[in-house]
C-alpha cells in the first residue's frame, strides 16, 4: 500500500525545529507512519536547483499540505511574496488537502503581511492553534486521523456499516429488495411485507441513515456494486493439472451483488465436477451428488464472500485443480482466533455483520458458527481428505477432490468410453445428460443439478447440448414457448447409456 505524501511548510527559519520534530513524529508513530510519508525541505540533499522550484514541485507531488503560520512572514521574492504564501497558494490552486496550524500570537505581534496570509487562509479553512511542539503534534495527529477516517482508510466501525459518501437510493435495485423480502419471509419469517418500501426494509436491516445508504446496502442490493467496489468481483479459474499454468482452460470474472456472486461462483465449480446419479428405487426423483458435495462448496464460497475484507484491493479467487479446490479471500480470522478453533463449534463472529444478516435471512448462511465444522464432517462422510484452512496474507480454504483410488473400479468407464465422453460433450453436458428423464423443463434440469444461475446454465449446459445434437426441444419452432421441454435425442440416449457406468456411484 502506497503512503500518502505530506508537505510540511515551510523553508523559513522560524519553524525549522518544529518541522524536523513533526517529520520524525509522523514517521515514528505506529499509526501515522503506516499511512503517511512527510517531506521537509531540510532533509533534501544539496542541489544546484532553486529552492522555490524544489518546494513548489513537492507541493504538486503531495496529497496533504501542512502550513505552519507564526509571527514572521519570511523572506519575500521580487513580487513581495514569501515562500510560505507561495506554497499555500499553489496547494490551494491544486485543491490539496490543507491543514493550517497557527502559533498563539495575537495579531499585533505578527507582521501585517502575515496577518493578511492568515486572513486569506481562515476564509475557507479550519485552523488550529499551538504553543508548544507537543500541542502541535497532538493537533496534527487529530487532523491526520480524521483524514484517514474521511477517506475510509481507517474506520471506527465495520466496513459494511459505514455510510457510502456518494451512493444514494437511486443506486439500489428495488426488484432485488422485493425478491429478498419474499424469500426471507419464506425461509426465516422476515417481519416486513413484500410491499414494504426500500427505505423501510433498509431501516429494519440498519442499512440506511437518513437518506444515505451503507456499503452493505450497495453490496447486497446495488444495481452495479462493482461501480462502487471494483474489488467485490469473484475470479474463478479451472486447471486440468495440479498447478497454475497457462493456457487456462476456463476463466471467469463474476460481477453482481453478493447473492449473485455466490450463485455464479458455486455454479462455476459444480459445472466442472462430475455428477453421479443413482436409481429411482427408493425415491420418485433421481438421487445424485457431485464428487465434492455442493454443501461444502457453498459453505466455503459464502464464507469467502461474506467474511472477506472489502477494504483490501484483492478479489476473492476460486481455483479448481485436478486434485483440489482452493478458495482464497482477502480477509483474516477474528483477533485471537486460531485455525484449530475453526474446526470446532464456535461463536459466529461475522467480519461484515450487516452483510451477514441479510445473507442469513435469505438462507445463504447460518448464525451458529458451525459452517467450517460442517465442512469437515461432510468431507469425512464422503471419504474426502479433511479440508485445510490457512491464514497467511489472505485466508485460504483447500477442499480435496476424490483421489483416483477412491472411485470403485466398476464405476470407471473403459478407454473407449473416456474418448467418446470427452469428444461428445463437456463435463457440464455430460452431467446434464445424466439427469434428463423423459420431458424436462430448463428449470427442472437446473434444479436436478443443484444450480442457481440461469444465464450460466443456458450458456454452459443447454446451448452446447442442443448444438451437439444430444437433446432437442419439444417445440423447436418456438424456443421461448412457456411449456418448452427438452428430450434426449438418439445420440443423447447412447451417450447416456455409456455414462451409465458412472451413474450408480451413489
Amino acid at each position: 500500500m502506497s503512503k500518502t505524501s505530506i508537505f510540511i511548510s515551510s523553508v523559513q527559519k522560524e519553524f525549522e525545529a518544529e518541522r524536523l520534530a513533526l517529520c520524525e513524529y509522523i514517521l515514528a508513530d505506529p499509526l501515522l507512519g503506516r499511512f503517511f510519508e512527510p517531506f521537509v525541505f531540510e532533509n533534501l540533499p544539496a542541489s544546484d536547483q532553486r529552492a522555490d522550484a524544489i518546494y513548489l514541485r513537492e507541493i504538486e507531488r503531495c496529497s496533504i499540505y501542512i502550513g505552519l503560520f507564526g509571527k514572521s512572514y519570511g523572506l519575500i521574492n521580487s513580487e513581495g511574496i514569501s515562500p510560505t504564501e507561495l506554497e499555500f497558494d499553489r496547494a490551494s490552486a491544486l485543491h490539496k488537502t490543507r491543514f493550517i496550524f497557527l502559533t498563539k500570537h495575537i495579531a499585533s505581534d505578527r507582521l501585517p503581511q502575515q496577518n493578511a496570509l492568515i486572513e486569506k487562509a481562515q476564509s475557507f479553512l479550519v485552523r488550529k492553534k499551538f504553543e508548544t511542539i507537543d500541542e502541535l503534534k497532538s493537533a496534527v495527529y487529530a487532523s491526520l486521523v480524521q483524514y484517514l477516517m474521511e477517506k475510509e482508510i481507517i474506520r471506527m466501525g465495520p466496513f459494511d456499516a459505514s455510510i457510502h459518501p456518494s451512493a444514494t437510493l437511486a443506486d439500489i435495485n428495488e426488484r432485488k429488495v422485493n425478491d429478498f423480502v419474499r424469500v426471507a419471509q419464506s425461509k426465516r419469517g422476515f417481519a416486513l411485507a413484500e410491499s414494504s418500501s426500500v427505505e423501510d426494509v433498509f431501516t429494519h436491516l440498519n442499512l440506511i441513515n437518513g437518506k444515505r445508504i451503507s456499503n452493505a446496502a450497495i453490496l447486497l442490493f446495488g444495481k452495479d456494486p462493482q461501480h462502487f467496489f471494483i474489488n467485490s468481483e469473484v475470479r474463478c479459474a479451472h486447471f486440468h493439472g495440479e498447478i497454475v499454468e497457462k493456457p487456462i482452460p476456463s476463466y471467469k470474472v463474476f460481477k453482481g451483488d453478493v447473492f449473485e456472486l455466490v450463485d455464479q461462483a458455486v455454479d462455476f465449480v459444480l459445472s466442472k465436477l462430475d455428477y453421479s446419479v443413482g436409481t429411482r428405487s427408493l425415491e420418485t426423483s433421481i438421487p445424485g451428488k457431485y464428487e465434492i458435495p455442493k454443501e461444502i462448496i457453498s459453505e466455503a464460497v459464502v464464507n469467502a464472500i461474506a467474511h472477506r475484507d472489502y477494504t483490501q484491493n484483492g478479489s476473492v479467487q476460486i481455483m479448481l485443480f485436478r486434485d483440489r479446490l482452493e478458495i482464497i479471500n482477502p480477509g483474516a480470522l477474528p483477533l485471537g482466533w486460531s485455525i484449530e478453533k475453526l474446526k470446532r463449534p464456535h461463536a459466529s463472529v461475522p467480519f461484515n455483520p450487516l452483510l451477514a444478516e441479510p445473507m442469513y435471512l435469505k438462507g445463504y448462511i447460518e448464525r451458529l458458527g458451525t459452517g467450517t465444522a460442517d465442512m469437515m464432517r461432510l468431507a469425512q462422510l464422503n471419504n474426502l481428505r479433511e479440508p485445510i484452512f490457512e491464514q497467511n496474507e489472505d485466508f485460504t480454504i483447500t477442499i480435496y477432490r476424490p483421489s483416483t483410488n477412491q472411485v470403485p473400479t466398476k464405476y470407471r468407464p473403459s478407454t473407449d468410453q473416456v474418448t467418446i465422453n470427452y469428444e461428445l460433450g463437456s463435463v457440464e453436458v455430460r452431467n446434464l445428460l445424466k439427469v434428463v428423464e423423459g420431458e424436462m423443463s430448463s428449470k427442472m434440469i437446473k434444479e436436478s443439478l443443484g444450480l442457481n444461475h440461469s444465464g450460466n446454465f443456458r450458456e454452459n449446459y443447454i446451448d452446447p447440448a442442443l448444438r451437439d445434437g444430444l437433446i432437442r426441444m419439444k417445440y423447436p419452432e418456438s424456443p421461448n414457448h412457456p411449456k418448452q421441454r427438452y428430450l434426449l435425442t438418439a445420440l443423447g440416449e447412447e451417450v447416456k447409456r455409456q455414462l451409465g457406468n458412472w451413474s450408480d456411484i451413489v
